[in-house]
């Protein structure tokens, strides 16, 4: 169990580095097209901003779901998933904190599980944070 814990938190660890530096990322392009937006072009140019920064950031969970994904699919005792489709699928579910549950972990490894739910929701709140962050800027602009 304990190396389980371990695992999920290098995984956190890598998945808070993509979020880090994907924001940061953002950050620098957002700064270069904010001084493009002027009353005349605001609401094309704000829409487009805000559909981009979506996009972008729903990319970003696909990676960090991913990684989680690649993780169940080498652990030699998680035999539950056959194909990478499988195992991103369930990735998916858990990262959002769906949980369907039709598709579990039944080996000592579903601590992992676990694991990636907080990671999930603990990232995709940072987005979300993110993408208010942006509309209230694009508000202050308008």
């Amino acid at each position: 169990m304990l190396l389980n814990i371990i695992l999920g938190l290098v995984v956190i660890g890598l998945t808070v580095i993509i979020q880090a530096y994907g924001t940061i990322l953002w950050v620098s392009k957002y700064d270069k097209q904010r001084n493009r937006l002027d009353s005349s072009n605001f609401k094309t140019h704000g829409t487009r901003l805000l559909i981009s920064t979506a996009i972008f950031l729903i990319f970003i969970h696909l990676v960090q779901a991913a990684i989680w994904a690649l993780l169940f699919m080498f652990l030699p005792d998680v035999i539950e998933f056959e194909t990478f489709e499988k195992s991103m699928y369930f990735s998916l579910v858990t990262f959002t904190t769906l949980g369907y549950g039709e598709i579990t972990i039944s080996s000592t490894s579903r601590i992992l599980s676990g694991l990636e739910a907080i990671n999930g929701i603990t990232l995709i709140g940072w987005s979300t944070a993110f993408m208010f962050a942006i509309f209230q800027e694009l508000i202050r602009k308008s």
